[in-house]
């Protein structure tokens, strides 16, 4: 059996509804679900859930839980870390649990957010305007950001997607992985982790869409992970039902290569460990 916490709904950008999610899951042998839509955020923004919806979907979550009570389901959100505006414990009071994110990087000199996961010609656009071509210096700023977060009340339970900026990286077009000061960020970025009791997902989107070759974070920094004994969680960040699993026993397959013997996930109300293979998690 698997779980799956990183789960978006058509609340946000996801194109499956609960009640879709929950009959895939039942019939992929999720025993688990986590549901993290897009948060809320106080800018326009066109994959986020509109703040007016968010009682509808706590309520909706609630009533999906109460409708399948042969599957553990959790009430999430996916919540964007933007210092001064907004971060993971703005909503955490109301849900089971909180994916921190960072898809902003600072901003244009108008006061528009950089939003550095979507199309390459908008990161080109931030890149010039607000670093002046540095990509250093704006890859360093993302890490920075994510210490920031993880290094206060805003840390989160779950850190998303780690080195997802990567994907506007593409063929190694401005730097290899393993330039030293790059590979600082990430050491910097994994010191932090380690003081706190945040657990990182090991996402699987990245491959299934073909914007990576690998997970995020990328199998090296798994590596670190686990060297730093930094609890993972398996995720798919499904924004289409069939999406659940997707890439998950390739990946687990991988995390066992890499030494990991168990995968933290949301059992019972609590984060416990549980050894996992290939075809899934040992309960």
């Amino acid at each position: 059996m698997w779980t799956n916490f990183h789960t978006h709904s058509n609340f946000c950008d996801g194109k499956s509804t609960f009640t879709e999610h929950v009959k895939k899951a039942k019939e992929l042998g999720v025993a688990i679900l986590g549901f993290s839509s897009h948060a809320p955020l106080p800018f326009d923004c066109k994959w986020c859930m509109n703040s007016t919806e968010l009682a509808n979907y706590l309520a909706a979550l609630d009533e999906t839980r109460h409708k399948n009570p042969e599957i553990e389901i959790y009430t999430g959100l996916e919540v964007d870390f933007i210092p001064g505006v907004v971060g993971p414990r703005t909503f955490a009071q109301s849900l089971d649990y909180t994916i921190g994110s960072i898809h902003f990087v600072d901003r244009y000199a108008d006061g528009k957010h950089w939003e550095i996961d979507g199309l390459h010609t908008e990161f080109l656009n931030g890149l010039e305007k607000i670093f002046n071509n540095d990509y250093k210096k704006a890859f360093s700023r993302y890490y920075e950001l994510t210490r920031q977060m993880i290094g206060t009340t805003d840390c989160p339970t779950v850190i998303g997607h780690l080195d997802k900026m990567k994907i506007q990286n593409p063929n190694n077009l401005f730097f290899n992985e393993s330039e030293s000061w790059y590979q600082y960020q990430i050491k910097e970025t994994i010191a932090a982790i380690q003081k706190t009791n945040s657990i990182v997902e090991v996402n699987t989107r990245g491959i299934y869409q073909k914007k990576t070759t690998s997970t995020y974070p990328s199998p090296w920094i798994l590596d670190l992970i686990h060297k730093a004994e930094i609890p993972i969680t398996l995720n798919s960040d499904a924004h289409h039902c069939d999406d659940l699993v997707n890439q998950f026993e390739a990946t687990a397959d991988q995390l066992t290569d890499i030494g990991f013997k168990k995968i933290h996930i949301l059992h019972h109300g609590e984060w416990k460990p549980f050894t996992f293979n290939k075809k899934g998690i040992q309960f």
